[in-house]
């Protein structure tokens, strides 16, 4: 098989299983958590590292939100099954980087990896993160450039792929759909919420035989579970009024 080819199969397959593929590291961040080196030695550099590591996973939900909220429909979904692009988002932050995305989604990864403090688990995250997203982002553009021809073209040779070209930004054309983003990054938020509590919990109970969580770090789960929740009630009243819009314009016909 060309190799073209292999990497438009692949990338296929990545993409259907791109949301599940991070939990293959829980393993390795189990075990880098349970050696995590300053606790006891620097409880200050800790605390401080942690912060550090929760405002690059929440700089990550921030461009997924903006990118999502700001996205024209039929563009920038959760779809697995096939590639789905009802037109080309070029503005926002599509107008500094061709895979916004993509970007929230290793921000948010690399700070609960961070977090852990260990130099080898970062490293083969990052380069994993490489590997797999290259070709899925392989074969999105070739999706892109089939459907949108020159106009893809125009726009990917002055648009970075992956580091953002800030210089460049251009305000997004459509107003934020919060709606959108509630029904889209609700889950977001819930892995952050879970994330950071639960690796400290492991790496003081690993690590000194109980629980000595910070207060802050409850607030980070208890203010991420009630954000859910808030999300799961619209998620539903959002569904009901869309069925209720369709109802009544099928009686209107």
């Amino acid at each position: 098989m060309p190799l073209i080819e292999e990497f438009e199969r692949s990338g296929v397959w990545l993409f259907r299983w791109r949301s599940y593929l991070p939990f293959a590291f829980l393993p390795l961040i189990f075990v880098a958590a349970t050696r995590y080196p300053t606790i006891e030695t620097n409880p200050s550099l800790h605390f401080a590292w942690g912060i550090v590591s929760l405002c690059v996973s929440l700089l990550g939900l921030f461009i997924r939100c903006h990118t999502v909220g700001h996205a024209a429909d039929g563009t920038s979904g959760r779809n697995t099954k096939e590639q789905i692009a009802e037109s080309l988002n070029t503005s926002g932050f599509y107008s500094v980087l061709r895979h916004p995305l993509y970007l929230g989604n290793f921000l948010i990864a690399l700070g609960i990896v961070m977090h852990s403090l260990s130099p080898w688990l970062i490293a083969i995250y990052v380069m994993s993160f490489a590997l797999y997203y290259e070709r899925i982002m392989f074969t999105e553009e070739a999706f892109l450039r089939q459907k949108f021809g020159r106009v893809f073209i125009r726009w990917a040779n002055r648009t970075p792929a992956f580091v953002p070209r800030i210089i460049r930004w251009r305000s997004a054309e459509l107003p934020m759909n919060w709606p959108k983003v509630i029904r889209a990054e609700s889950a977001a938020v819930a892995v952050i919420a879970l994330a950071f509590p639960g690796l400290e919990f492991v790496m003081h109970r690993m690590q000194q035989g109980k629980v000595a969580v910070e207060t802050s770090w409850y607030l980070v789960f208890g203010g991420g579970l009630v954000l859910y929740g808030i999300a799961r009630i619209m998620k539903r009243q959002f569904r009901r009024w869309a069925k209720f819009e369709e109802i009544m314009a099928r009686v209107g016909e």
